[in-house]
């Protein structure tokens, strides 16, 4: 307990799943945790479940695709809470189905990339200054295993999306390590976030599973899990990783 004692944290994407349960994890461990997302009723309510816990907590909104936005977000995160000490840009996901590369719209590309490739440059282009000029900070950001292997029926431009914030995420560390930052990139395969168990059928759940060496599928607590590991001095001597949290889905 109390790993994170004091650490201002903002999460981007925290009002469920994998953001939400990496805010709860941090907060238990004694982190200031700076919740973000667009459902403001859903973020009331992780808050809510944070302080009844007896956390440090505040929410905020931001279109993570307009830097104008995320500077207001950082001020606000910093007037409630203090310096932002950790930053895990959380936020993004995937409205396009698999499919041919020809059949991919212009629209559905552009969506992925901005809603995970820039909405994440632009987070840490408005957090990482204020870490520059302290000497210290942290930043995960998160990929998918989507990334990490190709397959043809995979989303390919959520796929190009996170592996491009793969490579980003491995730049920033090589940039930022001689001020005291680090950055390293959480990798999930299949969680079961309360929305994937209600839209992945029951069988399809089983057939997935046993595409893992370990015969289950992922958490959000997994995840949230890993990124304890990497937000603490336990890692301090880690940097620009790329970590698979797949059940042995993705060994490279």
């Amino acid at each position: 307990m109390n790993r994170l004692r004091d650490k201002v944290t903002l999460v981007t994407g925290s009002s469920r799943g994998i953001g939400a349960a990496i805010a709860a994890r941090f907060a238990q461990e004694g982190a200031k945790v700076a919740l973000h997302g667009r459902d403001a009723a859903a973020l009331s309510d992780v808050r809510a479940e944070i302080k009844w816990a007896g956390g440090s907590t505040c929410q905020v909104t931001a279109d993570l695709t307009k830097f104008c936005e995320i500077e207001d977000m950082r001020r606000h995160v910093e007037s409630e809470l203090g310096p932002i000490d950790i930053l895990v840009a959380n936020a993004g996901g995937n409205a396009a189905k698999p499919g041919p590369i020809e059949d991919t719209s212009e629209e559905e590309w552009r969506a992925a990339l901005d809603g995970n490739l820039t909405a994440t440059f632009l987070t840490v282009k408005s957090i990482l200054p204020g870490m520059k000029e302290r000497k210290a900070g942290n930043i995960i950001t998160i990929s998918s295993a989507a990334a990490r292997r190709p397959h043809p029926g995979s989303p390919v431009a959520y796929a190009a999306a996170k592996a491009g914030i793969e490579i980003f995420t491995q730049d920033l560390a090589a940039q930022v390590g001689p001020y005291g930052i680090r950055a390293n990139c959480i990798a999930p395969e299949t969680i079961l976030t309360e929305r994937n168990n209600e839209r992945i059928p029951l069988a399809q759940q089983d057939a997935l599973r046993e595409q893992h060496p370990i015969r289950r599928l992922g958490t959000p607590d997994d995840v949230a899990l890993a990124a304890l590991y990497l937000a603490s001095d336990d890692a301090s001597w880690v940097a620009g990783i790329i970590f698979d949290v797949a059940g042995g889905a993705v060994m490279v």
